[in-house]
């Protein structure tokens, strides 16, 4: 009875290790593997190739699989200083982009991507920072990513890896450069603001003046056409004056000069001096006189 038992409990763990066996089998022969991922296969110790996406079987022990990531990735390089081609250090930081086009060769013919990556990178960039002035690193940015991508692909191309992009994060110059480019922004923003505040006045001070020609020219404009109408005025108010006393009989002028004389003798003066004209207005006074004398002898 003893035996019995002992020997269906060997018999139940030879079939749960069976079991395992089979399911680390099972496991170890079928892979899912996704739309971004490929499998290089190596069967005892030979490269058969890449596999996947889907469902691939492996023979078990004999295959050993290396999945590879076929999406795109970025390296980042840490801060390195570099020499300048005017001797001034200088620090950069970038970014490398890349993507696995062949998987295979991406295993084979390198050990360490991403290591042989930062080492190409960092050496390619001194080289490239050390034909560069100071002066012209920071506006020839662009280039200098498009160089650094070149210089690199033309080395991973090999790899089965393929550089997209290189962007420079960051540039900083020596502390007393940053000084100097700090102080040269600020006086260009004190130039630019005098600029903009003389162009300002000038421009004030030409619509000012503008504006008292016009006003000046308006002024005279009025005063002229003021003097043509008072001219005016005063050409009609002789021509009035002149219908009027053309009209005006002798006699009536006559009464006049004796309303005049009346009102000269009215005043206290005891001295009165005529002028050597006055006697032509006595002859109108004679003439009436005589006339009336004439009628009243009729």
């Amino acid at each position: 009875m003893y035996l019995q038992v002992l020997q269906d409990y060997f018999t139940f763990l030879a079939t749960i290790f069976a079991i395992l066996v089979v399911l680390f089998l099972v496991s170890s022969a079928i892979k899912i593997i996704r739309e971004y991922e490929r499998v290089v296969v190596f069967r005892l110790g030979r490269c058969i190739g890449a596999k996947g996406p889907g469902i691939i079987f492996l023979i078990p022990i004999i295959d050993r699989p290396l999945k590879v990531d076929l999406r795109e990735r970025y390296l980042e390089i840490t801060r390195q200083t570099c020499i300048t081609k005017d001797n001034a250090p200088t620090d950069i930081d970038f970014l490398i982009y890349f993507k696995v086009y062949d998987p295979v060769d991406s295993v084979l013919q390198v050990q360490n991507f991403e290591g042989a990556a930062i080492g190409i990178a960092t050496t390619t960039l001194r080289a490239v920072i050390g034909d560069i002035n100071l002066d012209e690193l920071l506006a020839r940015r662009e280039q200098i990513n498009q160089v650094l991508r070149t210089k690199l692909d033309e080395v991973t191309e090999r790899w089965g890896v393929k550089v997209t992009s290189v962007e420079i994060r960051e540039i900083l110059p020596p502390k007393d450069v940053q000084e100097a480019m700090v102080r040269q922004m600020s006086a260009e923003r004190n130039r630019r603001a005098m600029v903009t505040e003389a162009s300002g006045k000038k421009e004030s001070t030409i619509l000012v003046a503008e504006g008292d020609k016009q006003s000046a020219i308006l002024r005279a404009e009025g005063e002229r056409r003021s003097s043509i109408l008072r001219a005016e005025g005063y050409a009609k108010a002789l021509e009035t004056i002149f219908s009027a006393a053309s009209k005006v009989d002798p006699k009536t002028m006559v009464i006049q000069y004796l309303e005049a004389l009346k009102a000269v003798g009215s005043s206290p003066a005891t001295k009165f001096i005529f002028p050597m004209e006055f006697t032509s207005l006595i002859a109108p006074l004679r003439k009436f006189l005589a006339e009336s004398s004439s009628e009243k002898e009729k």
